[in-house]
């Protein structure tokens, strides 16, 4: 079998596998957001923190108990990491340095998950289970409740209630995200994956001593990244480890999971809406730019382009020969596609047009399928824009899902697409006005598309990166970090102030002159606006980047 039709096999059992599960699990989750039943433990916990199930808010009330509850997380975290010397299984590890604990706390509470340090000797045992694995949890938990909120308010009308953050919050976690992760790590162990806490071995330290440590609840963390779509690990290779990863079976399972809740939730949008074509339509088009990255990704990297593939023959610099050219690639764009950032190659190391389309990935937004929430409301304020732009070619006042768009709330929508490329596009310009671009390890074209990929991971909440550049300076870990903050909080407040104005309207009924929504011809408006929107902003850094390098 040659490498090619193996890589199509492996892509056509994900699409099988996510499809099959794509209305039962979708169901699930739809109850598990919807029920109005509370679990035992779901009461004590409630009572625990003084929450009335019962009591919903409006969307003001809702954006600040989701920046609370951030800014508590990232309090906790970043004093966690500061006095990890002395905690319980800290394993002598020194305190995280400022600087770095600013931009790990930042990155794990924003469901970023970038990593500046290798896992394995710079955090105890303590810091990373209690500490980032609680966030794999929490911060994934947090955009899903963002969609959910988003959603209510195309379903609701005359009303301002968007639903109880703490309770989306609570049942997200305790319903969704814990019951997978036990079942997927105790799939990943049975392929191989170690979860211990023993195993010693040697490993060098930040500061160049030499510290035993452990190997880690390995499994666990694994399960918890890919199915938040969390970047980081406890390797600094991360899914690359054969810890982590162990065999082509793994790898083909955790890129399941990164996909599994992202590509599920529009279910979970046509039940609430009343409309399941309306879900089928939006996850047509996350197929739709999904299929065509990996299929892009693929053929790029399997043609070798460049000097040295085209001399031995294969791009396997930086991939494992377990997981092959097209595996890798299948990884690369899945990772990029949506919030994870995990990898288990090197991308930096990928052909120019390869490398080229992990950054357009991101560039997209990441909505084919995006994040754990993120992706599902990335695309539907695209949806908005398209209709916007549609009822502006006829010059009908826009509509969607019987909802008005007006002024009003194509501006929410409109600052929301305007967040990521100002963060991405001014980050890089300062990079280089600075002289920060000289932490690259390359210059030239390759050196600019460092520096691109960086901005664009830290600014779309990815986490991955061109390994190829030093980013464990103040500079750096500042710039990122607030990158990463800004893009992840302040399109959350767009998208329920969104939310909020939706609520109030009173439906529109359907007329002849009203779009319809779950037509193919919509399906394909959103995707060309998608592409479009992302090529006029981007391509220009592009084409100093990659392409140039490329051609």
């Amino acid at each position: 079998m040659t490498m090619t039709t193996a890589g199509v096999i492996f892509v056509l059992a994900l699409v099988a596998a996510l499809v099959a599960v794509y209305k039962p699990f979708g169901d699930y989750m739809f109850r598990a957001v919807s029920g109005t039943k509370q679990s035992r433990v779901e009461r004590g916990i409630f009572r625990l923190v003084g929450v009335n199930p019962a009591a919903e808010q409006t969307w003001g009330v809702y954006a600040r108990s989701v920046l609370a509850f951030s800014a508590v997380s990232l309090l906790f975290l970043y004093l966690f990491q500061r006095v990890q010397n002395h905690l319980w299984l800290s394993l002598g590890f020194d305190p995280v340095v400022p600087h770095g604990a600013w931009n790990t706390a930042v990155s794990f509470v924003t469901n970023t998950n970038w990593q500046s340090y290798s896992g394995e000797s710079t955090m105890g045992h303590l810091v990373q289970m209690a500490g980032l694995a609680v966030q794999n949890f929490v911060s994934a938990a947090v955009g899903i409740a963002v969609a959910v909120a988003l959603v209510r308010g195309f379903a609701r009308s005359r009303t301002g209630q968007l639903g109880n953050f703490w309770v989306d919050l609570t049942r997200i976690v305790l319903r969704i995200l814990l019951p997978i992760a036990v079942l997927g790590a105790i799939a990943l162990m049975i392929g191989g994956a170690v979860q211990n806490l023993s195993a010693g071995t040697d490993v060098s330290t930040l500061t160049g001593g030499t510290q035993t440590i452990t190997g880690g609840p390995v499994a666990s963390q694994e399960v918890i990244k890919e199915l938040g779509t969390n970047g980081g690990g406890f390797y600094n290779v991360n899914s690359a480890h054969p810890f982590e990863n162990p065999t082509s079976w793994t790898n083909w399972l955790e890129i399941f999971l990164i996909l599994l809740i992202p590509f599920s939730l529009p279910r979970v949008f046509g039940r609430m809406v009343g409309q399941n074509r309306q879900g089928y339509a939006i996850a047509a088009v996350m197929g739709i730019l999904a299929i065509a990255s990996v299929a892009i990704t693929n053929v790029f990297e399997l043609a070798g382009h460049g000097t040295v593939p085209q001399a031995v023959g294969a791009a396997m610099e930086g991939k494992e020969v377990r997981f092959d050219v097209s595996n890798s690639a299948t990884f690369a764009a899945a990772t990029t596609l949506t919030s994870t950032g995990a990898v288990d190659s090197f991308h930096d190391s990928y052909t120019s047009l390869g490398g080229m389309m992990t950054m357009v990935n991101m560039m997209l937004g990441e909505v084919a399928p995006g994040g754990t929430g993120s992706g599902l409301y990335g695309l539907l304020i695209l949806a908005v824009i398209t209709v916007f732009v549609a009822g502006l070619m006829v010059g009908r006042t826009p509509e969607y899902l019987g909802k008005k768009i007006g002024a009003r709330e194509i501006k929410f929508a409109s600052l929301y697409f305007l967040i990521m490329p100002i963060l991405v596009l001014v980050g890089t310009a300062a990079a280089f006005a600075t002289g920060n671009n000289s932490t690259a390890l390359n210059v030239g074209p390759h050196g600019l598309s460092e520096v691109l990929y960086a901005f664009t991971s830290a600014s779309n909440n990815n986490g991955s990166a061109f390994g190829g550049i030093t980013v464990n300076t103040t500079w750096w870990d500042t710039a990122l970090g607030l990158c990463m903050l800004l893009g992840r909080f302040l399109p959350i407040i767009f998208v329920l102030a969104l939310a909020g104005s939706l609520a109030r309207q009173a439906p529109t009924p359907a007329s002849e002159g009203t779009l319809p929504t779950h037509r193919p011809l919509f399906i394909g408006m959103v995707v060309g606006v998608t592409v479009v929107l992302v090529a006029l902003t981007f391509l220009p850094a592009l084409a100093l980047g990659p392409l140039a390098e490329g051609l």
